[in-house]
């Protein structure tokens, strides 16, 4: 016996309670049980008497006894004991637990869904760690809650998409280039660069992928090294995630919003809105008028847009490509 199946029979003495003439009280259309927060008050637990007692004009302590009596009948049922102020605990014969365990093997991976989100169009984003090195611990911790989130979801009927973001385009995408060209110099990495043994192991692959960057200069050589040390830390992260038994299904490139024109685009459309001013040779997003402390820059004065603008045609994309609800787990160097 399931709870679902328990809180159906729980209705049904309800009802046939009423019918009897015991009470006369609108009945809820469900009756919640769950598991009591000591398992040896039993399998599963009730306050339905404490929401109906003094409704049905009783005390709620002797509505739960008369109701007691009702649901030992209960085929499954092995004891009722009341509890406190009116609480129904509720022990299943071994039968009963039987009966349950089989459901859940003969259903196998399909027990448990339902249609509750049936017709919903999920965008799930998470992860979405730079791919300037190897996954860490932070990043699994939210690739284990976002990959059940999206389960959740599909097992619930949702048509979900989950999709990692990746950050390859700006400044920390030059600094992991020439941290990995400096390696294979033989020069100690740039200021602010990405130190670490896995910048060497990159250089070496870059250097076995193509020979001839070592005698390029670094003009020449760097964006050769750059898409050769990018397409292997994805390459890592996407192995690390399946490991880690993730799955994606869409692996979105920053750098192609920007390739594409989708970030002129989408400053354009929130100037259309009202959205946006200029001030000082820049662009701003008027962000105070939704609550912001201060409104933020979209496109600096030099010309180069800043991450922001960026996030704004990646959410205007997500929209486009017909997801009408999204989902974002953001950790705390998010802002």
């Amino acid at each position: 016996m399931n709870p679902e199946e328990l809180s159906a029979a729980i209705s049904a003495c309800l009802e046939a309670a009423v019918e009897a003439g015991d009470f006369d009280v609108e009945l809820p259309s469900e009756v919640r049980v769950e598991r009591p927060k000591n398992r040896e008050h039993g399998d599963w637990a009730t306050n339905i008497a404490l929401q109906l007692g003094k409704k049905a004009g009783m005390n709620p302590r002797g509505f739960a006894q008369m109701l007691s009596g009702r649901l030992d009948g209960i085929d499954g049922v092995k004891s009722v004991d009341v509890a406190g102020p009116g609480f129904l605990n509720i022990t299943l014969d071994a039968g009963a637990v039987g009966e349950l365990a089989r459901t859940v093997v003969e259903a196998g991976p399909a027990y448990g869904t339902n249609d509750a989100l049936a017709g919903h169009t999920i965008n799930m984003e998470f992860v979405s760690a730079n791919p300037t090195g190897p996954l860490h611990l932070a990043h699994t911790r939210w690739a284990a809650l976002g990959d059940s989130i999206a389960r959740v979801l599909r097992a619930s009927g949702a048509a979900v998409t989950a999709e990692y973001y990746i950050n390859d385009a700006g400044t920390q995408m030059n600094t992991f280039a020439a941290s990995v060209l400096a390696t294979i110099r033989g020069r100690p990495v740039p200021e602010g660069g990405y130190p670490g043994e896995y910048i060497a192991d990159l250089g070496r692959q870059a250097l076995a992928a193509r020979p001839e960057v070592a005698d390029m200069g670094d003009d020449e050589a760097l964006p050769i090294v750059r898409e050769l040390a990018y397409r292997a830390q994805m390459a890592d992260i996407k192995e690390t995630l399946a490991d880690f038994g993730v799955h994606f299904d869409v692996f979105f490139s920053e750098s192609a919003l920007h390739e594409g024109g989708a970030v002129g685009q989408a400053v354009d459309r929130l100037r259309e809105q009202g959205h946006v001013f200029d001030l000082d040779g820049a662009v701003w997003l008027r962000t105070t008028d939704f609550g912001d402390d201060k409104d933020r820059v979209l496109i600096r004065a030099n010309g180069e847009p800043t991450y922001f603008a960026s996030d704004a045609a990646y959410y205007l994309s997500k929209k486009d490509r017909g997801f009408p609800e999204k989902i974002y787990l953001l950790g705390a160097d998010h802002h």
